[in-house]
């Protein structure tokens, strides 16, 4: 009898080829900056295809605002610096920490995201605000209160940026695109802003008086000469936009600064807003010079400019309702209040909203039903009464 060596044949899963698994990350990669860049993307879309009905000629280069953009990219840079050295968190934890019960501290909180819109724009104070917020409310046990308290410091950076021309993007646009003197353009959104804070003070009334007791992990100190130089040039990027200097000097000035200061500012600027406005102004350009659509715009902003501005941008969102809409009206007064309360609403209907979104349901996996009903209820409330508001009390 023969002995044959039997052999057992053991199967093994055969190593990724590594072609397919170069497919798959750049598929993850672009999957990734899909969501992340939403409304980038439709933006681009928008205007590939108007462009097909309109195509490319030299009035394409008109419809670029260059100085929005240059004052745009001034701000947002600066602030990207300031956030590096953690400028703003240790001047929010300092306020904070003043405070002893958790509707005081919230309102704190809620507060500074409302300042803070007004000078660094709202997605940058959500950026460097929510994980204050997260870090309070986890710190000291009250996580239950997240949702309110996320949802009113977006809306605080919502309606907060309204009163400058640098709070919120649209404006900055609006403000360039008419041309509107300073004192005029407080002037319009005093009275709504007014409101605004009279409604977000009431509503953190829900909120219970119970004791707190914060403490950080980690302190925070500022280098002092850095800190000292990112402020003048925060202060350099605020007087362009006041159009006290010409915008090409902060053009040249502050990305020369930063490059040998911080290069990761420079790389941490939000690239996609700005293609967003590049994408959206080819859009708006080319919608413009489509006679039906200019007809059917123009008749609608007729009848009232503020409700039809403000419903927008529960579908679009603020700041592309803002560039196409003023192609067809010269009302900027009644479309400065639609596309400032319009945020309030939807989901989409401010970039912001996506970032407090996004924020949330990292640190609360599985409510998002919960989130999104209490968002849209408070929401909807904000939005009816700043409109009601102005119809009434500031026509």
């Amino acid at each position: 009898m023969t002995n044959h060596s039997l052999t057992k044949k053991v199967h093994r899963p055969s190593a990724q080829h590594p072609l397919h698994s170069d497919r798959e990350g750049i598929l993850s990669a672009l999957i990734s900056f899909l969501r992340q860049n939403t409304v980038f993307c439709i933006a681009l879309a928008a205007a590939g295809i108007t462009s097909v009905l309109v195509p490319p000629d030299a009035e394409y280069l008109s419809y670029f605002d260059f100085k929005t953009l240059t004052c745009l990219f001034c701000v947002l840079a600066v602030v990207c610096a300031l956030r590096n050295i953690r400028f703003f968190t240790c001047l929010a934890r300092g306020i904070v920490k003043r405070f002893s019960s958790l509707r005081s501290a919230s309102v704190a909180l809620i507060v500074i995201t409302f300042v803070g819109s007004m000078l660094i724009a709202n997605d940058m104070a959500l950026l460097t605000f929510l994980p204050l917020g997260y870090l309070v409310l986890t710190e000291t046990h009250k996580e239950r209160h997240m949702a309110f308290v996320f949802i009113m410091q977006n809306i605080a950076a919502n309606l907060g940026g309204m009163l400058t021309p640098f709070g919120n993007p649209q404006n900055l646009y609006l403000y360039s695109f008419y041309n509107i003197p300073t004192a005029e353009f407080t002037a319009i959104m005093a009275m709504p802003f007014l409101a605004a804070v009279a409604m977000i003070l009431i509503s953190c009334l829900v909120l219970p008086r119970e004791p707190l007791s914060l403490t950080y992990r980690d302190e925070i100190h500022l280098p002092a000469n850095r800190t000292a130089g990112y402020l003048v040039l925060f202060a350099l990027s605020i007087v362009i936009v006041f159009r006290f200097i010409p915008y090409w000097i902060g053009l040249l000035v502050i990305p020369a600064v930063l490059f040998f200061a911080d290069r990761d500012a420079l790389k941490k600027v939000d690239y996609p807003l700005l293609g967003t406005f590049c994408a959206f102004f080819v859009f708006a350009g080319n919608m413009s010079r489509i006679p039906a659509v200019r007809a059917l715009f123009e008749g609608l902003l007729e009848k009232n400019t503020l409700l039809f501005s403000a419903l927008s941008c529960q579908v679009i969102s603020n700041v592309p309702s803002a560039i196409l809409l003023s192609q067809f009206t010269d009302n900027y007064r009644e479309l400065l209040w639609g596309v400032n309360i319009g945020g309030a609403g939807t989901l989409i209907a401010s970039l912001a909203s996506l970032i407090t979104f996004r924020e949330y349901i990292k640190h609360n996996p599985g409510k998002t039903g919960r989130y999104l009903g209490l968002f849209t209820l408070i929401n909807v409330i904000f939005l009816v009464t700043l409109l009601l508001f102005c119809y009434f009390v500031c026509q």
